[in-house]
Formats: structure tokens, sequence, C-alpha cells
């Protein structure tokens, strides 16, 4: 069977330091430090994204996330691995169960880019991984548990996966009856819009369960036409479509710049949903926003939009049922 047109582009990401800093007409004096951070955790970037990166400027807001660099090897004492306990709540077949009525399956550990704040960035693929078997034990596992409604596809990206294997998982996953919702959590339409094709969308609104995606999108740079078209189609086929951000130092704390990624969100079809303080992953030291920062981007932002296009400002907490919202009305 040939690769779907998506397939190949991702095939042809850029995986060399090198061959970044020369595409974008950047200092080479960058490769080095670039290859050392690039050694605990791979620099990947889809060609599609590449292009909605300026050429020559080192602080493009979409180079600051994918390109590595010396900070990530100097992290403070209190980033660790795993923020977020993920571990902790880790069950037999890759299933993630922290919240009441949802768990979530770690479908791949394979993803279409690497961004550099990543909270899995040192998650343990290889032995969590719920398509290892078949799906076998995550299906037992959401089967044997009546108070689940709802089964959340992450990764890794799930959307990596080829749509013969998503579409018998979907299959699986509509047998089970207390299951109402699939929820897929994605970067991959956003930095590779080809992925949204015919294939895609025949099994996930093609069945039982109601289709609901959660993109991944820091800054409205991201948005091009083509993940306007990706969007567009996703919502024309009946998938409910939110998006969640991470606040990040130097590239989106900035109320002017989050207006304009929810006014872009909005225009076609995402609503705007979590705005993420950063979890404190070993690596990701440097991107951190303080609360108090946070607090004060959440208080201008509330002024220039309707309620509608707020996001809601959250941390997550390990051990917590829930994410934690920060109240950002008193400024913290």
């Amino acid at each position: 069977m040939s690769a779907a047109p998506w397939q190949r582009e991702w095939q042809t990401a850029i995986r060399e330091p090198a061959e970044l800093i020369d595409a974008l007409k950047l200092d080479p004096a960058l490769v080095t430090p670039a290859r050392r951070a690039a050694e605990g955790f791979e620099l990947r970037v889809p060609r599609a994204f590449l292009e909605r990166i300026e050429p020559g400027n080192p602080r493009d807001p979409l180079l600051q996330q994918v390109l590595p660099v010396d900070l990530e090897t100097g992290t403070p004492p209190d980033f660790v691995k795993d923020p977020v306990g993920d571990g902790a709540s880790l069950q037999n077949g890759g299933v993630i169960h922290k919240y009441h009525g949802r768990a979530l399956l770690i479908a791949t550990g394979a993803c279409a880019i690497n961004c550099r704040y990543c909270f899995r960035r040192h998650f343990p693929y290889a032995e969590a991984n719920a398509s290892t078997g078949q799906w076998r034990n995550a299906l037992a596992y959401l089967q044997g548990d009546t108070s689940l409604h709802e089964v959340i596809l992450s990764g890794g990206d799930p959307l990596s996966l080829a749509d013969r294997r998503l579409s018998a998982l979907a299959e699986a996953l509509q047998a089970i009856p207390h299951l109402r919702r699939l929820r897929i959590h994605s970067r991959l339409p956003v930095v590779l819009p080809s992925r949204v094709d015919d294939d895609l969308l025949a099994w996930l609104a093609g069945g039982r369960l109601t289709p609901v995606m959660v993109i991944h999108a820091n800054h409205p740079n991201e948005l091009d036409d083509r993940v306007g078209s990706a969007m567009r189609r996703l919502q024309a086929a009946g998938v409910r479509l939110f998006n969640q951000t991470v606040l990040l130092r130097d590239i989106n704390d900035d109320a002017a710049v989050l207006t304009e990624l929810s006014e872009r969100l909005f225009s076609i079809g995402v609503q705007p949903y979590y705005l993420h303080l950063l979890d404190r992953v070993e690596g990701a030291g440097h991107f951190e926003v303080d609360e108090r920062r946070a607090c004060q981007v959440m208080q201008a932002l509330a002024s220039q939009l309707p309620g509608y296009l707020l996001p809601r400002l959250v941390r997550e907490v390990a051990g917590e049922p829930w994410k934690v919202p920060i109240d950002w009305s008193g400024g913290c």
C-alpha cells in the first residue's frame, strides 16, 4: 500500500539542526549547541511548518518552539521528568486514568513535530503505549470501567498512526456501550494540515461516538490558509473543535498575540479552550512564564475579547482530580 500524501510529507521532516539552520538562513554558530541539545530530545520539524517561520529571524516565535538550545541542558531543580504525574496514573495497556468519566490512551510515542517544551519529552513510550498488543489491554481496561464515558487518544500524537489502524481502534471503542465520546488530542492538523484527508474523516466522523478534536496552536502565525482549510473540513464533518495553548516566555506571553490567536481560531471554527501554565518538565525551564505575569496577560486579554473567546488559565498538578484553574481576576 502506497503512503498517503501526509505520510510522505512527514517522512521528509527536518531532523538535522544544520539543515534547519541553513534552510532558515540563520547563524551557523547555532548548529553546535542545537546538536548538543538534540542529543537529549531530537529535532523534528515538518516542512509545512518550516514555511511559516521567518528566515533570518532567530527570535521567530515558531522557531523558538522547535530549535534545540543549550538552555535545555541547564534545568532548575524543581523541573522533573514527569511533572504531571502520568506515571502514577498509568494502567496496564498504556491507559492514563486521572479524571472521573474519561481516560487517556497513549496511542503512540511518535509526533510530527518535537516541541521543545513537551511535557512528555521523557515519557517511557517503549514500555507504556496502548498500541503494543494491538490495543487488547487498553480496550479491556475501558470495557471494565463503566464509569468511563469518554476516551482520549493522545501520545506522542495519535494522528501519526495510519488511518487503517485508527479506524480499527475506533470500531473497537464504538463497541464499548458506556462510551459516548471519542476525543483526539493532536498537533498534526496544525503542523501538517494535509493529515486531514478523506480517510481520516471517514473513521473519525462515521461512527457512533461523538467526535471531538483538541488541537494545539500557540501563536497566530501557526494558522495559515492550509490549517484553516483543514479545520473547516473537520467542522463540516461534525467534529467539535477546541484549541489548547501553552503560555511560553517571549513567544506568546502577550495579550495582543493571544487576542489574535483566539480571533483566528474562532474564524476557522475552533473554540479557544485552555491556556496552560508550563508543565515543569526537565529541559523546558527557559519557557516558563510566572503566575503573576500570566494573570496580567489574562486581565489584558479579558479587556480585549468577549468571554466566549477567552481560554481558561489552568495548571496541571499531579494528583489533583482536575485541571487547576488560576484565579487571575485579582491579579494573582
